[in-house]
C-alpha cells in the first residue's frame, strides 16, 4: 500500500512536538513521515496498519515508529457514528533523529541511540515497566517548557534505548516512496471500503471499480503497493476482528466465524491458524490466561 507523506507540524520554537489529543476517532489516512513517533493510546479500539502488519489496538498500548514507517490507526465502526459519548484519546510525540543536534549521535556515550533508531524501523510495541515509565514522562512533556522539554525527551529516548521490554511489529524493512495525491486517494478508498465491508463477500470486480482499474491491473497494482494480494489483505482484516471477538469471550467460535465474513468454519480455522500460528481456541486460552 503506497502511503501518503505527512508533514508533522513542529514550530520553529520547538525541537519536537508533543500532543494530548481527544478526538472522535484517529482518522483513516495511511501515511508516513521522517519523524519518529511515540504513540500511546489512552482510549480507543480498532485495527492498526503498520508497515506490512495488520493488528488490533486497544487502550494502554504504546508503540514507537521509526522514520518513514507507514501507519494508521482505524477505529471500530461505532467511532464514526457521531456518538458524543464515544471518543479516542492519545498522547503522541514526534521527533526527528537529529532533533537534538546531529553530533549527539556520534558521541561514544550515545551509542545506544542509533541502535534504537534502527530497531524502530520495524516498529516496537513497548511493554512492562518501560511503558509505565514512558507514560509518566509523556504526561510531564505535555506541559514542560524550555530546558525541561529537552531533559524529558532525553529521558524518553534513554528509556526506549535501554529497554528490552518490546515486541517488533513488521516482518521486514520495506522502503516506501512518496505517493502522489491520486494514489493516496485510491489506496485509502480501497482500505476504507474493505474495513467497512469485510463481513460480506467482496469481489475483485468491486474493489477494482473503486480504483478505476481492470481486475488484472488492480491485482498487479495492489500486490506492488502492499507486498500481498488483496485476498490476503482481506483475510488478515477478518482474522484481526475474529481475534478481538475471541478475547471478548461473548460469542461461540462458530458465530464469530460467520460474523467476521468467513463462509464456513473449516475455512475460518485454516486461515486463522495461517495468520496467527495457532487455533482460535489456543488463541483465546493464551489471552485469557
Amino acid at each position: 500500500m503506497k502511503p501518503h507523506f505527512h508533514k508533522v507540524p513542529i514550530t520553529l520554537q520547538s525541537s519536537f512536538s508533543i500532543r494530548h489529543d481527544i478526538k472522535p476517532d484517529f482518522g483513516n489516512i495511511w501515511h508516513y513521515h521522517p519523524e519518529l513517533e511515540l504513540h500511546y493510546v489512552i482510549k480507543g479500539e480498532g485495527v492498526r496498519f503498520i508497515g506490512d502488519n495488520i493488528s488490533n489496538f486497544e487502550p494502554d498500548e504504546m508503540i514507537l515508529l521509526g522514520e518513514n514507517l507507514p501507519h494508521t490507526w482505524r477505529c471500530k465502526e461505532e467511532y464514526f457514528q457521531n456518538n458524543p459519548d464515544l471518543n479516542t484519546e492519545a498522547m503522541v510525540i514526534h521527533f526527528l533523529p537529529d532533533c537534538l543536534g546531529k553530533y549527539i549521535l556520534t558521541l561514544p556515550e550515545a551509542y545506544l541511540i542509533p541502535k534504537l533508531f534502527e530497531k524502530a524501523k520495524s516498529g516496537m510495541v513497548i511493554k512492562g515497566k518501560a511503558k509505565d515509565k514512558l507514560v509518566d514522562l509523556m504526561r510531564m512533556a505535555v506541559d514542560a517548557t524550555n530546558l525541561d522539554r529537552i531533559i524529558i525527551l532525553l529521558s524518553i529516548i534513554k528509556t526506549l534505548a535501554e529497554t528490552d521490554e518490546y515486541d517488533s511489529i513488521v516482518s521486514g524493512k520495506n522502503t516506501f516512496y512518496q505517493s502522489n495525491e491520486s494514489e493516496t486517494v485510491r489506496i485509502n478508498k480501497i482500505c476504507n471500503y474493505t474495513l467497512s465491508n469485510y463481513k460480506k463477500d467482496i469481489t475483485l470486480e468491486e474493489v477494482a471499480s473503486l480504483s478505476n482499474l481492470s481486475v488484472t491491473s488492480f491485482c498487479r497494482y495492489f500486490k506492488l503497493m502492499t507486498k500481498k494480494t488483496f485476498y490476503d489483505f482481506l483475510i488478515e482484516i477478518r482474522v484481526s476482528h475474529a481475534c478481538r471477538l475471541l478475547v471478548e469471550n461473548k460469542l461461540p467460535t462458530e458465530v464469530i466465524c460467520f460474523d467476521c465474513g468467513f463462509n464456513n468454519v473449516s475455512n475460518f480455522y485454516r486461515h486463522f491458524k495461517k495468520v496467527t500460528g495457532m487455533t482460535p481456541l489456543d488463541y483465546k486460552r493464551k489471552y485469557l490466561n
